[in-house]
């Protein structure tokens, strides 16, 4: 599956922003699709999960501020940032795959595709 990340950009800190992940060649009904940021100079970190059966898994960073989401209509996921914090600046990646077991799902390496990067920047 072929996938596109858009939504970033600069806000300031306590507002909210949704980036979108449009996939192609596939769908995503039937797969695990995440989001990753990675800050300048740090590793590529997790974010958040939403498995194919609706279960959503979240870093406990953003858990309670941000929320994944998949309109299987448009074949899109989403992933909506409230009360976003300078810390939360950072390039970020959705990745999708059809095979992900629970054990992996924080594991960037263990997805198959990836969308370009989204920048998101906060400032304070």
């Amino acid at each position: 599956v072929q996938l596109q990340a858009s939504g970033g950009g600069l806000v300031q800190a306590g507002d909210s922003l949704t980036l979108s992940c449009a996939a192609s060649g596939r769908s995503f009904s039937r797969q695990t699709i995440a989001w990753f940021r990675q800050a300048s100079g740090k590793e590529r970190e997790f974010v958040a999960a939403r498995r194919w059966n609706g279960y959503t898994y979240y870093a406990d960073s953003v858990k309670g501020r941000f929320t994944i989401s998949l309109d299987n209509a448009k074949n899109t996921g989403s992933l909506l940032m409230n009360n976003l914090r300078p810390e939360d600046t950072a390039v970020y990646y959705c990745a999708a795959d059809p095979s992900i077991i629970l054990s992996s799902i924080r594991v960037s390496h263990s997805y198959g595709s990836w969308g370009q990067g989204t920048q998101v920047t906060v400032s304070s």
